[in-house]
Formats: structure tokens, sequence, C-alpha cells
């Protein structure tokens, strides 16, 4: 019983200090120059890995700067998954100009596939802007019209 009990004691001072560990606030990182430039330079890639780990990178850092590349990105790259993803780290940039590329690309992308996940991003937008449930894919693409 002596031994349970010292075992049980043992398993839940661990747990405690576990958790205070693991509790600590994440520290923000700087983002520096160069991990900007490497991002950039990894978006002007032909390696598609690179290319679309770096749109994201960039959209999960809300890259500011990088919205033209993107852009760029957006209506020229002929590979559909760039495509979406270059739309996607324009919707977490969240800037006017990236949320209006996002907008016009659920009109004037050949890609089904392409604009419609526009259309859920853009949705995502509206539904976040306006604290609105109501709002889906279908009222952004009558938005367009």
């Amino acid at each position: 019983m002596k031994l349970t009990f010292t075992i049980l004691f043992s398993i839940f001072i661990a747990a405690i200090i576990s958790s205070d560990v693991s509790a600590k606030p994440k520290v923000k990182a700087k983002i520096t120059d160069n991990t900007v430039a490497s991002l950039l330079e990894g978006l002007n890639s032909e390696n598609i890995g690179l290319k679309s780990s770096s749109a994201y990178m960039i959209g999960e850092l809300q890259l500011s700067k990088a919205v033209i590349p993107l852009l760029k990105v957006l209506h020229q790259d002929e590979n559909e998954e760039m495509r979406i993803a270059a739309a996607l780290a324009l919707y977490k940039i969240g800037s006017p100009i990236a949320i209006h590329a996002v907008k016009r690309t659920i009109k004037f992308d050949d890609n089904e596939r392409v604009s419609k996940l526009c259309a859920s991003f853009y949705s995502e937008y509206l539904r976040n802007k306006f604290k609105d449930d109501k709002i889906n894919v279908d009222a952004a693409k009558t938005a367009l019209k």
C-alpha cells in the first residue's frame, strides 16, 4: 500500500512539473532579412516542393513583402497546386491587395479547383471579417456577380 502511494505520488509530482515546463509562453522568433530573402528565392525556384513550402511559410509568417511575388505565382504559374498555395499564402497575409487577388481568382482562373478553393479562402476571410456564420462559398461567388 505504501509502495503504491509512493508511486502514485511520484507520478503526480512528475505530471505537475512537466505541465509547468510545457506551459511556458512561446517566444515569437525575429524574422530576419535573410529569412525573407531565402523564402523569396525559394518561391522563384523550379523545385515544386521548395516553391510550395516557401509559399506556405510566407503565409504563416504573413510577410507582406512577398505579396507581389505571390501574385506572380497566382497569375502565371501553370501548376494548379502552386496557384492554390499562393492563394492560401495571400489569404493568410490578409492585406487588401492580397485579398482582392484571391477574390478575382475566383472568377478568372480557368481551373475549377483553384477557383473553388479561392472562393473558400475568400468566404473564410468574410466570415472572419464580419463574424457572420451565414456567409459561405456561394455568397462569396454571388458577391462577384
